[in-house]
């Protein structure tokens, strides 16, 4: 019984983050929601106490996956060049298998109230700083130029990010190729001496 209700929540968190990113958040109801799955208001609030809950649920999952990836690439040694290129191609990978609940975790997070908001911001904090610990070991490596290491952490990510409002999974391109496309283009402006390497495969 436990696991038919906690797959109920999820179905229910996932069309709420289809209605969140087609609607906008602020403009959707709980009343809106119930009609998308089909619900008396009723039943939905036996699932999910509140809008809110469910921004939460989707902010906090997406912030732990992101965490995760880039801290499994910095575990491992290998060159700055390649911990980058890993950390990009895992950040396109979570956007593109999760477009809907990526809208509301690039988005829709101001929609959060305190003390989440607070914790939601040091978590975004902790991921930046992964990325800026890459661009110093390329510094220290003497691959990567020196840079405002803020300034470039937050163009990568904007970067990547924008991949949300145009992705599609039957596009031209397939995740692997963006990624690919997107670490070439930020090399060329990190790297000291840069050369696309034809044979690359992320």
């Amino acid at each position: 019984m436990a696991e038919i209700i906690r797959g109920r929540k999820e179905q229910i968190i996932d069309a709420a983050a289809k209605l969140f990113k087609e609607k906008g958040y602020n403009a959707s109801s709980m009343r809106d929601l119930a009609q998308t799955m089909g619900m008396e208001a009723s039943s939905l609030y036996s699932h999910i106490k509140s809008k809110e809950e469910i921004l939460e649920s989707i902010c906090f999952g997406m912030a732990d996956k992101f965490l995760t990836a880039i801290k499994e690439v910095n575990d491992i040694y290998f060159n700055a060049e390649e911990k980058l290129r890993m950390a990009i191609r895992n950040h396109v990978q979570i956007i593109t298998s999760h477009p809907d609940h990526s809208a509301m975790f690039i988005k829709e997070w101001r929609g959060l109230t305190e003390p989440k908001l607070s914790k939601f911001k040091e978590l975004r904090d902790k991921y930046e700083h992964e990325f800026r610990v890459i661009l110093e070991d390329g510094e220290n490596e003497d691959v990567f130029d020196r840079v405002d290491k803020k300034f470039a952490t937050l163009t990568i990510l904007s970067a990547v990010n924008w991949i949300n409002e145009w992705y599609h999974s039957d596009g031209a391109m397939t995740p692997d190729e963006i990624a690919k496309k997107l670490s070439d283009f930020i090399m060329g402006g990190l790297c000291k001496k840069f050369v696309t390497d034809p044979n690359y495969k992320p």
